[in-house]
C-alpha cells in the first residue's frame, strides 16, 4: 500500500441506529449519491436563502487556494545563526532561574531580536494567511528536556497562552503512531493522530496549533491546510441550505464523558470572521472508537455537509512537508487541516510534539457557543501544567485515554 492511500480502519464500522451511512474516511461515491437523492428528495435546496448573518461570501487574506502560494519561501522563515544564538542565551536564562516548565514565558524566555520578528510572524496568524513554518530548530543538539524548553520558549512569543491537551493538564501532545507502544490500552486508540492513518479535514480546539517535528517519517506524512473562508464561500454559492445546517446544534460524541455528548454548532460568523470548528469523528467515530449508540445520530443533511466540508477542503488545499525541526503554526479557527497517511521505516519514524496557543493581544473574539470550552482549554495555571517528556495517549482527568 502506498503512503498516500488511506488505510483501513482497525475493526469494522458499526452504524448506529438511526446513524447515517458514513464514517471516519469520507467515500466520494457515498457522497455524490447522499447529494443527488436529497436533491431529488427537495430540488428547493440550493435556491435556499442563506441564514441571517451569514454573507454570500468572505474575503481577505486568510480566504485563499492552495495554487495561490507557489514557492515554501512565501511561508517559511529561517533561523540565522544569530537567532540560534540567542535561542541558547534565553534556554540558559530559564535553566537559571529553577523554575517549572510551566512558567516559560516571553519574559523569561527572552529573544531581544526574534521576539519581534516572532511578533510579526503571529500578526500573519490572526491578520494574515493564517500560518507559518519556523525552519530549522537543531533537533539533535538539546536534550528532551531542553527541546520542550526551546520549543515552548519560543511558541510563547506567538501565542501568550498554552493550552491544555487533556485532562491531566499536559501541555505538549506527542504525535505519532503509539499502536505498538501503547497497544495495551482499553477499547484500542480512536484517533488517527496516534496511528500512521490518513487524518481527514479538520480543526483542533482553540486559537492556534503549533507542531515541532523532531522525526519525518520515510514515506508520506503531508501536511494540508485549507482556507475555512474558501470553503464556506463554495458551500454559500452552490448549497446555502447546508449553511443553515451547519450553524444550527449538532450533537458530538463525548466518547465517554459526562454528559455522553454535548450539542454546538460547527460554523460561526463572528466579529466578520468565518470561523469552523468541528473534528469529524466525534460525529461518525473513528477505529474501535465507534460512535455511542445511545446518543442521537446526525441527520442525512449533516452527512452530507461533513463531507462537502472534506472534499472541498481538500480541492483547495496546500501540501506543506515536514523538514526534521521545522515549527508548523496554524490559524485553528481560520484554516482546517489534513495529514497523509504515512511510513515509517526505522529511525525515520514521524513524531511531531503539539502546543495549543492562543495570543491574548491578537486574538479573535471567541464565539458565544465555543466560550466555555476556550475557559477551560487556557485556565490551566504555570504551576500545573505538565510537559510530557515521551509520547502518551490524551486522558480524560479520570485517567481514561481520550
Amino acid at each position: 500500500m502506498s503512503a498516500t492511500e488511506t488505510m483501513t480502519e482497525t475493526v469494522p464500522p458499526t452504524v448506529c441506529l438511526g446513524q447515517p451511512d458514513i464514517f471516519y474516511h469520507p467515500d466520494e461515491a457515498k457522497f455524490r449519491a447522499r447529494t443527488a437523492r436529497r436533491l431529488v428528495e427537495d430540488p428547493t435546496l440550493p435556491q435556499r436563502p442563506l441564514p441571517a448573518g451569514f454573507p454570500p461570501s468572505v474575503d481577505g487574506p486568510i480566504v485563499w487556494e492552495g495554487k495561490d502560494w507557489t514557492d515554501e519561501s512565501q511561508w517559511v522563515f529561517n533561523l540565522t545563526d544569530e537567532h540560534l544564538a540567542e535561542i541558547d542565551i534565553a534556554l540558559a536564562h530559564f535553566e537559571s532561574l529553577d523554575k517549572p516548565l510551566g512558567f516559560i514565558s516571553r519574559e523569561t524566555f527572552p529573544l531581544p531580536t526574534l521576539s519581534a520578528e516572532l511578533w510579526k510572524l503571529a500578526e500573519v496568524l490572526y491578520s494574515g494567511r493564517g500560518f507559518f513554518v519556523l525552519r530549522e530548530i537543531p533537533i539533535d543538539k538539546y536534550s528532551r528536556r531542553e527541546l520542550a524548553i526551546v520549543y515552548a520558549g519560543l511558541s510563547s512569543h506567538v501565542g501568550s497562552e498554552r493550552g491544555r491537551q487533556d485532562g491531566t493538564n499536559a501541555v505538549l501532545a506527542h504525535i505519532k503512531d503509539l499502536r505498538v507502544s501503547h497497544a495495551h490500552e482499553k477499547g484500542g486508540i480512536g484517533n488517527a493522530a496516534y496511528t500512521t492513518d490518513k487524518q481527514v479535514f479538520h480543526t483542533d480546539i482553540g486559537d492556534l496549533i503549533a507542531l515541532l517535528s523532531i522525526q519525518t517519517s520515510a514515506h508520506g506524512g503531508v501536511s494540508r491546510l485549507s482556507s475555512s473562508g474558501r470553503v464556506y464561500n463554495e458551500i454559500a454559492k452552490t448549497r446555502p441550505d447546508l449553511i443553515t445546517v451547519m450553524k444550527d446544534n449538532w450533537p458530538l460524541d463525548r466518547f465517554g464523558g459526562n454528559p455522553a455528548y454535548a450539542e454546538r454548532p460547527v460554523l460561526y460568523n463572528e466579529d466578520g470572521h468565518i470561523v469552523i470548528q468541528y473534528s469529524r469523528r466525534h460525529f461518525t467515530g473513528y477505529g474501535t472508537q465507534v460512535r455511542s449508540a445511545n446518543i442521537p445520530p446526525i441527520s442525512e443533511a449533516q452527512a452530507e455537509a461533513l463531507d462537502m466540508l472534506h472534499f472541498y477542503a481538500e480541492k483547495y488545499s496546500l501540501a506543506l512537508n515536514f523538514k526534521k525541526g521545522d515549527i508548523q503554526y496554524i490559524n485553528s479557527m481560520g484554516l482546517l487541516h489534513a495529514r497523509d497517511a504515512f511510513v515509517d521505516e526505522g529511525e525515520k519514524t514521524r513524531h511531531l510534539v503539539r502546543l495549543w496557543l492562543r495570543n491574548d493581544e491578537l486574538a479573535w473574539k471567541t464565539p458565544k457557543p465555543l466560550e466555555a470550552s476556550w475557559q477551560k482549554l487556557y485556565s490551566v495555571a504555570p504551576e500545573t501544567q505538565r510537559f510530557p517528556l515521551e509520547p502518551e495517549i490524551r486522558r480524560l482527568a479520570t485517567g481514561a485515554s481520550k
